[in-house]
């Protein structure tokens, strides 16, 4: 056998399997999407389903008389309108490459018109949950990768010794990365108790009033992100040990001499060295944590008030809850287009020379 013929044949078993479970349903998915798709009754008469074509799609993310306005989402308006105008003027100063120029001006772009749409005069969504389900996915999204990064790196900067001492305490920071979605819930749902958690002993102790993480509105998401990035730390340290470990000493040695230390060595040293880790570490921090599920399933029920229903929960609920597979479907689909679209930037700015 030649060469290509041995490697085709060792790679068959993973391909098959992977077409097997992965891409065949993913066009399956689509093409559920495009059916009104009721689950119990396709599943006693598979005849019951009826193609509509894309009215899944108009269902879930249209609605009647949608009009668009320059300032009807203010805060994420302005906010695309300040990221158009950086790229710009970043870009004329040669402070910013080609590819992240245009990676933040069409993601500034997406800001300024995605959320400019809304109901004009008697109009509604069809859907009224979907966009506010969006939305809070990523609002977790953008709190819980930064947060899952900043926290990995820092801890693998600061463990990046060969001692006895930092291969437990990197064992000990790992440790919860094995665990289940479930024993974390259960974990942080204690520690957030305001009765017995020792998070309202802490505040009780300091003279504070404990405050209930769990039901209020404005702590939810930030009791499911905390539990979230304590629970995510493992892998991204390991990976960026890994990193830090390729960083050749000779490097740090020369940039010693032109009075780069400390904090300067780590800023035009070790981030510029850990580019290729960093775009790894956020690409599958993305992908992970657009697919957030049981921690908002378990700690909090998608509430108080839907505040913390995120999209795959919503996907669930529909799908074997509502018996709409057909609307579920087109979801999904929608989640696949934009955690594709964050991967696909996240790599051009990470393909971007120094």
């Amino acid at each position: 056998m030649s060469q290509r013929q041995a490697a085709w044949l060792l790679l068959a078993p993973f391909l098959a399997t992977y077409a097997l479970f992965l891409v065949y349903p993913f066009f399956r998915g689509v093409w559920i999407s495009l059916h009104d798709w009721n689950l119990l009754a396709v599943a006693f008469n598979p005849d019951a389903k009826e193609f509509v074509g894309l009215r899944n799609y108009e269902r879930v993310m249209w609605g009647r008389n949608i009009t668009w306005g320059l300032l009807s989402a203010p805060f994420w308006q302005i906010l695309g309108l300040i990221g158009l105008a950086l790229s710009v003027l970043l870009r004329r100063a040669d402070r910013l490459g080609r590819f992240n120029a245009i990676a933040l001006g069409v993601a500034s772009l997406l800001l300024v018109i995605i959320p400019g749409f809304h109901p004009g005069e008697e109009g509604r969504w069809y859907d009224r949950r979907f966009w506010p389900t969006v939305g809070n996915t990523l609002v977790f999204v953008g709190l819980a990768v930064p947060g899952v990064t900043a926290s990995a790196l820092v801890l693998a900067a600061a463990m990046n010794r060969e001692t006895r001492a930092m291969g437990i305490l990197r064992t000990l920071f790992f440790l919860s990365q094995v665990l289940s979605v479930t024993v974390v819930t259960l974990i942080w749902q204690i520690m957030f108790s305001p009765r017995q958690g020792l998070i309202a002993n802490i505040t009780e102790t300091l003279g504070g009033t404990p405050i209930n993480w769990l039901t209020d509105q404005q702590f939810a998401m930030a009791a499911i992100v905390i539990a979230t990035i304590w629970w995510s730390l493992g892998i991204a340290m390991i990976l960026f040990l890994a990193g830090l470990q390729d960083i050749s000493k000779d490097i740090y040695e020369a940039a010693a001499l032109d009075n780069a230390r400390g904090v300067r060595a780590f800023w035009y040293v070790t981030l510029p060295n850990l580019k290729r880790t960093i775009t790894l570490v956020v690409v599958l921090q993305i992908i992970l944590h657009f697919q957030v599920f049981g921690q908002a399933h378990l700690m909090t029920q998608g509430g108080p008030n839907d505040s913390t229903q995120v999209l795959v929960r919503y996907i669930y609920q529909t799908g074997f809850r509502d018996s709409d597979l057909g609307r579920a479907s087109a979801m999904a689909v929608f989640l696949f287009v934009i955690m594709g679209t964050f991967s696909v930037i996240q790599f051009i700015v990470g393909r971007e020379k120094s």
